[in-house]
C-alpha cells in the first residue's frame, strides 16, 4: 500500500514512477473501459484480462491435463493439484492448502471469525460464497434447474445430487457395508456410524453428534429455542422434521403404509415398530427381567417400573408419573377438561377409556 501524500502533480508523477504505479491509480481514475459491459479499470492489462470473460479466451493451459485458464494466477494453483504441492500451512493444526485464500478461510474456523453477514437475518458466514448461497433462502432464487423435471435448486451441488435420481445412480459406496449413496457428504456422515466418530460436541453437556445439524438442533434443548411453530395450533418445535410430523395430526396424512395390513402411519419409525407385530420381532429387552418389546420407547417406559422413577411431575400438585401421557390425563383434573364426549347423551370424560365404558350403557 502506498502512503505517499504529496498532492503536487509534478512530484506525484515522479513518485508514481518510483513506486511502480501509474498516477491513475493514485488519483482513483479508471481510464480503461470494457466496450461490452462498460466496467472500468485503472490498468490496461486488467482490461485485457477482463475481456477474456466475454471472449471465452483461456490462453494459459495445464501441460498435464490441458485444462485452460483466463489468468496465469489461476493456472499456478491448479498445477499444484498434479504436483501435490501445498505450500500454505495452518499454524494451529498444520493442515496444508494449495492456495493462500483457502488458508485464510480455514483460519476462521480457529478464530471463529465470520466476516460476511446477511443483511436480512444477520446470520454470519466464514466465506462470501456461503453468504451468497444463503441469501437465496430469502430471495427464493433457484438458479440451477433440472433439465428433466425443471426442479430448481439454490446450489449447483444440490442439482448434481438430484440428477442422480433420474439416472438411478448412487456413485458413492460404503466400503464396510456396501450401502450406496447419491452424495459424497452423505457417505461421509454414514461412515461415522461404523467408526463411532462424533466430531460435533455440545459445549453444555459434551454429548457428541455425527452431523453438525443434529448438534444445532440438540443445543435448542439447552437454549429453549423452538423456532418452528404449527400454523394451526401454534405448538412450537426444536426442529423442522418434528413440525412436519406434527402437522400430519391436523392433516390426517399417513404416508407410511404397512404392506401386510395396510394400516397407515404418520412416521416411518412408527411403521417399522408396527411391522414387528407381524414379524414377531422384539429386539429390545429389559436387562432386569428380560421382558422383550417391539419398540425402544416401550422398553424405556417399562424400565421405569424397576427404577421407580417418575420424571413427569404435575406443576399444580407435584404428583409424579412415569409416562407423559398419564401426566396429561391427570392435569385434566385440575383444568376440568373433558375432551371425550358421548355421541348419544353428550356426557364428556377426561379419559377415552372412561368414555368407552360409559358407551356400554347405551348399548344395553
Amino acid at each position: 500500500m502506498c502512503l505517499y501524500q504529496d498532492t503536487a502533480s509534478e512530484q506525484l508523477h515522479v513518485h508514481s514512477a518510483e513506486c511502480g504505479f501509474s498516477s491513475d491509480i493514485h488519483r482513483g481514475e479508471r481510464p480503461h473501459s470494457c466496450e461490452v459491459c462498460n466496467k472500468a479499470f485503472s490498468k490496461k492489462s486488467q482490461l485485457i484480462t477482463h475481456q477474456r470473460v466475454h471472449s471465452g479466451e483461456h490462453p494459459y493451459a495445464c501441460v498435464v491435463c490441458n485444462m485452460a485458464f483466463s489468468k496465469k494466477s489461476y493456472l499456478i494453483p491448479h498445477q499444484r493439484i498434479h504436483s501435490g504441492e501445498r505450500p500454505y500451512s495452518c499454524a494451529v493444526c498444520n493442515m496444508t492448502f494449495i492456495q493462500k485464500s483457502s488458508l485464510i478461510t480455514h483460519k476462521r474456523i480457529h478464530s471463529g471469525e465470520r466476516p460476511y453477514t446477511c443483511d436480512v437475518c444477520k446470520k454470519a458466514f466464514r466465506v462470501k460464497s456461503g453468504l451468497i448461497t444463503h441469501q437465496r433462502v430469502h430471495s427464493g432464487e433457484r438458479p440451477y434447474a433440472c433439465t428433466v423435471c425443471n426442479k430448481g435448486f439454490s446450489q449447483l451441488g444440490n442439482l448434481t445430487a438430484h440428477e442422480y435420481i433420474h439416472r438411478g445412480e448412487r456413485p458413492y459406496t460404503c466400503d464396510v457395508c456396501n450401502n450406496t449413496f447419491r452424495e459424497k457428504s452423505t457417505l461421509t456422515k454414514h461412515h461415522r456410524i461404523h467408526t463411532g466418530e462424533r466430531p460435533y460436541a455440545c459445549t453444555v453437556c459434551n454429548k457428541g453428534f455425527i452431523q453438525r445439524g443434529t448438534l444445532l438442533t440438540h443445543q435448542r434443548i439447552h437454549s429453549g429455542e423452538r423456532p418452528y411453530n404449527c400454523d394451526v395450533c401454534n405448538k412450537e418445535f426444536h426442529d423442522k422434521s418434528s413440525l412436519i410430523k406434527h402437522q400430519r395430526i391436523h392433516s390426517g396424512e399417513r404416508p407410511y403404509a404397512c404392506a401386510v395390513c395396510n394400516k397407515g402411519f404418520s412416521q416411518r419409525g412408527s411403521l417399522i415398530t408396527h411391522q414387528r407385530i407381524h414379524s414377531g420381532d422384539r429386539p429390545y429387552n429389559c436387562d432386569v427381567c428380560n421382558k422383550e418389546f417391539h419398540g425402544k420407547s416401550n422398553l424405556i417406559k417399562h424400565q421405569l417400573v424397576h427404577t421407580g422413577e417418575r420424571p413427569f411431575a404435575c406443576p399444580v400438585c407435584n404428583k409424579g408419573f412415569s409416562q407423559r401421557s398419564n401426566l396429561l390425563i391427570h392435569q385434566r383434573i385440575h383444568s376440568g377438561e373433558c375432551p371425550y364426549a358421548c355421541a348419544v347423551c353428550s356426557m364428556s370424560f377426561s379419559r377415552k377409556s372412561s368414555l368407552i365404558t360409559h358407551q356400554s350403557i347405551h348399548k344395553g
